[in-house]
């Protein structure tokens, strides 16, 4: 396996910078390490402020980004609405005034700045003496401001759109997009659009939108991220939620972000804000700022797209962080994020300069690999038999047993039973004459053994389909919101997460079934659940038809006249005589996660159900066949097609067997996905992605981190021999550097004496070419 050489340097903090084309899941790239200088993840860095003969500190202005510089416009500062426009040099850290021509927009604030080409476009927003109180009006024209002349125009454009600030806009398929905001009376919700591509042919198009359209709202942002448009929050009136919304461009149709699958104890969204600010940096959202119910926060809540995941970003140790802050604005530049000026305490403007490091590694593909395992079928290795129909699904021992003890015990048990089976079936025919047959007692070829049956009949295979794909994936597809039947098989695989055990699957059925609960399906879901004695979702559903918005309604009802007459009382006493809620302290079990288990799994508790031998170095390690396949193509494609005879694999990374620890770390990272490990088994690993065909290159961009990051003066012995018996000549320079500027250190190490020879005199090489002529007169003269 070859190695790169990266550019060299000695910084001790650094990021990793990682091109990964996330879209391709075959494609693993390989990386080079490269040492610094690089900016600490997730470190946020206050930057030199604006000075007050520059421009003023302000609030509710405009940024973009635009090459190696931000560009602010607008706004206000307390007294005034303001419409200079001034540039930051990412890269000097410098502020300027930036140089303009033309007729620049009036002074606004709360309007909206997008860059397409080289051209910065203003829309909209508030304008007047905000002073004296006189001619405010919000504003629907579009200026250009072309950054390679400083000039400014206007475009004389056509159409109805109605003035507004506060609104969202944002750039896509070279047109600007505009949604929402503030007309002077009322919030908006409506969407217009225009083709950027030529002044001459543009006009405002009205766009009709479909689905579920979020409320009439304003002081909300707006992102672009997978070819979807996403908004959060905002003010809207007695309907502000907290909720995420997102676009599609090519059909218009808005969907919101379903929230059900949020277990209780797992990062919620964020609080419901206005004035807040979002951007996009590959598949996340970043949220940060605004006002929360009276409140200034500034934490920094991460969205991922592909697993619709919240989470808030602990900063690194020695950030400096921002004060929260409303009415600010933010712009992404590489892999780094700049959030500039807002309103802080007390109503003063900031003309504060924030930069935060965002981390860019490739996404865990974990859940997605087992995932594919449980759709693709491959490897299975027992039949459940399911119901009075016995209808069969297939599975695998490993995923399963690792997930339920329910059905970890019955596998036990039924491949107890299939072994005094074989064991008859021997006896039987070595007592009889042989045949020139080699078939197994189930009557497949002797290829592999036979499937293992194991029989439940409290279950019918549809809902245990569903259960099976959590064990799997750790959650569950979610039917159409609402849909009686649907609910209803929720509800089914419900039961069986209380027959399991399955705590966590039990949350995520509830979850959604009290999130799916409506006027047109509250009925056949109580008397499901009555019928079930599902008694939490009764007691919800009882609820839910109490309610004074609802009661009349659901009476009224013809299912209503078909209820059971028992149901009928319960109702009609919980309405004359609610009972007392009940508000309890304890903590809700959410169960164990698909990581937790699978370490659990790796570290013992799979033991029993190992199917493999890895072979490394000729010492044995047992493992299990369908995990090792999902997790690499490199297994799949030899389980699938070459499986070795005597179930034992030799292990090695190219033409290098990796030391017995950075094994374990590979282990860890296909079982569970972990990725910490010691500096030196990044070393062994760093190639690894690439020869066992790895989804993508998570675990490389990790190692290069770990490396980049972590060669110390402690461990550097420990890496310069894993350098040298992977034959990394530019991390074994890299030590050697290290180690002659800190020799004195590094000489009083223990480790130090047991090095191989060759590598000792590789130390005194080093030390030798690093003395200059003039130290070594200066050593000769002593003598």
């Amino acid at each position: 396996m070859p190695w790169f050489p990266g550019a060299m340097s000695c910084k001790s903090k650094v990021a990793p910078s990682v091109e990964f084309d996330h879209s391709c899941s075959d494609s693993v790239e390989y990386l080079t390490l490269n040492f610094g200088p690089f900016e600490t993840v997730h470190r946020w860095r206050r930057l030199p402020p604006c000075d007050e003969f520059v421009g003023a500190r302000r609030s509710k202005h405009t940024v973009v980004a635009y090459r190696d510089a931000i560009y602010v416009f607008g706004g206000d500062n307390g007294k005034n609405m303001l419409n200079d426009l001034l540039r930051f040099d990412v890269k000097d850290c410098s502020w300027c005034r930036a140089f303009t021509t033309g007729t620049p927009p009036a002074p606004r604030y709360h309007h909206s700045a997008v860059v397409y080409g080289s051209s910065m476009f203003v829309f909209g927003g508030y304008t007047g003496d905000i002073y004296s109180n006189s001619n405010l009006k919000n504003k629907n024209d579009l200026f250009e401001y072309k950054f390679a002349t400083g000039q400014w125009t206007e475009w004389k454009v056509e159409g109805r759109l109605v003035a507004r600030s506060a609104h969202g806009a944002t750039v896509y398929n070279d047109k600007l997009w505009i949604f929402a905001g503030y007309d002077g009376n009322a919030r908006l919700n409506d969407m217009w659009t225009i083709s950027l591509q030529d002044r001459e042919q543009a006009y405002w198009e009205e766009i009709e939108q479909s689905g579920e359209i979020p409320p009439s709202c304003c002081n909300f942002p707006v992102a672009v991220c997978r070819d979807k448009m996403f908004v959060f929050s905002g003010q809207s009136g007695a309907k502000i939620t907290n909720n995420l919304f997102q676009f599609e461009f090519k059909g218009h149709i808005w969907t919101r972000i379903p929230t059900e699958h949020l277990l209780r104890g797992s990062p919620p969204p964020p609080q419901r804000r206005y004035g807040h600010t979002m951007v996009a940096f590959d598949r996340h959202l970043y949220v940060f700022g605004g006002a929360a119910d009276n409140t200034l926060p500034n934490e920094l809540h991460c969205y991922d797209v592909d697993s619709q995941t919240w989470e808030v970003i602990q900063p690194s140790t020695d950030s400096e962080m921002p004060s929260g802050r409303l009415f600010h604005a933010a712009a992404v530049i590489h892999d780094a994020m700049y959030i500039f000026g807002g309103t802080v305490d007390n109503n003063v403007r900031s003309g504060e300069m924030y930069r935060f490091q965002f981390s860019c590694y490739p996404k865990c593909t974990l859940h997605e690999d087992y995932g594919k395992l449980w759709e693709n079928r491959q490897f299975c290795d027992v039949e459940f038999i399911l119901g009075e129909r016995e209808e069969k699904v297939l599975g695998h021992i490993a995923i399963v047993t690792a997930r339920c003890k329910w059905l970890r015990k019955k596998i036990l048990q039924a491949r107890d039973r299939q072994k005094q089976k074989s064991k008859l079936e021997c006896n039987e025919e070595s007592e009889e004459s042989g045949s020139g047959s080699q078939k197994d007692s189930s009557g497949r070829s002797s290829r592999g053994p036979p499937l293992l049956e194991v029989s439940i009949r409290e279950a019918d295979a549809q809902p245990f389909e569903v259960l099976m794909q959590f064990l799997y994936t750790d959650k569950i597809q979610y039917p159409r919101r609402g849909h009686v039947q649907d609910v209803l098989l929720i509800m089914d695989v419900y039961k069986l997460a209380l027959s399991f055990k399955l705590s966590r699957l039990e949350q995520l059925c509830v979850q959604y079934i009290e999130a799916s609960v409506d006027l047109q399906n509250v009925l056949s879901v109580c008397e499901n659940a009555n019928k079930l004695q599902l008694d939490q979702l009764k007691e919800h559903c009882l609820n839910f038809v109490v309610k004074e918005s609802h009661f009349n309604q659901v009476i009224m009802t013809k299912e209503f006249e078909h209820l059971s007459t028992q149901l009928i009382v319960e109702i009609v006493r919980r309405k004359q005589q609610p009972p007392p809620r009940v508000y309890s302290d304890q903590p809700v079990d959410i169960g164990t996660s698909l990581v937790q288990d699978m370490k659990a799994y790796l570290e013992g508790a799979g033991h029993e159900f190992c199917d493999i031998i890895l072979l490394l170095d000729g010492h044995p390690r047992p493992a299990h066949k369908a995990i090792l396949a999902a997790r690499s193509s490199y297994f799949e494609a030899m389980f699938r097609s070459f499986m070795p005879e005597d179930g034992q694999v030799n292990i090695s990374i190219g033409e290098m067997v990796p030391s017995t620890q950075a094994f374990e770390s590979m282990l860890r990272y296909i079982y569970y996905g972990d990725v910490n490990m010691p500096p030196e088994d990044s070393l062994y690993l760093f190639a690894a992605p690439y020869y066992y065909g790895f989804s993508n290159n998570r675990l490389q961009a990790y190692c290069k981190q770990n490396l980049e990051m972590n060669v110390t003066v402690e461990n550097v012995l420990q890496i310069l021999e894993a350098a040298d018996k992977t034959q990394a000549l530019d991390m074994k320079k890299h030590c050697l550097h290290i180690i002659v500027h800190q020799f004195t250190k590094v000489s009083k190490l223990p480790n130090l004496r047991s090095l191989s020879q060759p590598l000792l005199l590789d130390i005194i090489d080093s030390l030798a070419s690093h003395i200059s002529d003039k130290q070594c007169t200066e050593m000769s003269s002593d003598i």
